[in-house]
């Protein structure tokens, strides 16, 4: 078989998978509601904004995903992300001007929370002596801050938050997502930070009830995830420049793994982090070059994704203004 055809072949069994996948995933309860609000979201910030521009509208993606083992629930394979990542770099996104779109894990990390304790209702709070609630005086300011931002971006119509749990809730959301955004064409940013499950029970597979305790040996067949990022640069918004991570334990094979990766979905840039130095240094890679980028210890705020969102924002610029040209 020559490389044509193999390449056909390969696209045609991708294809496959891709709609089986959601053929078999349960339907999204939401998805009318999601679509509505994600139209009225993008309408909104397609029209001028300050500059005389339209806003360029970016979805981050946020947290790990889950991949049930029962249909009624009890049980299921879980993937490693705070959210940390995508919620830092959500509020970074909107500095720069951008309109977001955060598809976040529920009870991940939230955008403007990182000064706050890990319970801030119950830890930012205290009762007073006639039995009603204040803020405590030493998280005054860190409430105060994140309550007043976070207000800011979702009133002002520039932070949309779409939570999930499953991997087939994810999926579907992210489709939906692409499949709105495609519209805006170039102006779309795609941030995909999420850490997504390689591997699923298809639905139709799965028990119905718990599964029992009992057995010394617990049988599950895990089905691999189709690789939807081929099928988001490809179909759902062929026009939008997107951005994938790559994490590694092994730093030795990471900067090889993300230049595969970049190559294989025809990603716009990879972010490579090694899961010890993730918070201090990442790599991001375009296929030209490999730029580090390092998190400043000079400065009061410190993130690393303050200057990897300022470089990856100005790529994009320059993105849309090459395709203008």
């Amino acid at each position: 078989m020559d490389a044509e055809n193999i390449l056909e072949d390969e696209g045609q069994t991708l294809e496959a998978q891709v709609k089986a996948f959601f053929d078999s995933a349960p339907p999204l309860n939401s998805s009318h509601e999601i679509t509505q609000k994600l139209n009225q979201f993008i309408q909104r910030n397609s029209s001028s904004s300050e500059n005389g521009e339209a806003r360029r509208i970016v979805c981050v993606t946020s947290g790990g995903t889950t991949a049930p083992l029962e249909q009624r629930c009890v049980r299921y394979v879980d993937n490693f992300s705070s959210g940390h990542r995508g919620a830092t770099s959500t509020e970074y996104f909107l500095k720069a001007g951008y309109a977001v779109i955060f598809l976040y894990r529920r009870g991940s990390f939230q955008p403007f929370c990182r000064s706050l304790p890990e319970d801030p209702l119950l830890e930012c709070f205290e009762p007073t002596n006639d039995l009603n609630i204040q803020v405590r005086k030493d998280y005054s300011e860190a409430v105060t801050s994140a309550i007043v931002d976070h207000h800011t971006a979702v009133a002002g119509g520039h932070l949309l938050k779409l939570p999930f749990n499953t991997i087939f809730e994810y999926l579907q959301m992210l489709q939906i997502i692409g499949i709105s955004m495609r519209c805006i064409g170039q102006r779309a940013m795609f941030y995909l930070a999420a850490a997504v499950s390689d591997y699923y029970v298809p639905w139709k597979d799965m028990v119905e009830h718990k599964i029992q305790s009992g057995s010394h040996l617990l049988d599950v067949k895990l089905v691999q995830v189709p690789k939807m990022l081929s099928v988001l640069r490809k179909d759902w918004a062929p026009l939008a420049f997107c951005i994938s991570f790559k994490l590694e334990t092994d730093s030795s094979i990471l900067l090889k793994k993300a230049n595969a990766a970049l190559e294989k979905y025809k990603m716009h840039a990879v972010v490579a982090n090694e899961l010890s130095t993730r918070k201090e240094k990442v790599v991001v890679t375009t296929g030209i070059d490999n730029i580090t980028v390092l998190r400043d210890n000079s400065e009061s705020v410190n993130d690393v994704e303050k200057p990897l969102i300022k470089l990856l924002s100005e790529r994009h610029a320059t993105y849309i203004e090459d395709s203008g040209r």
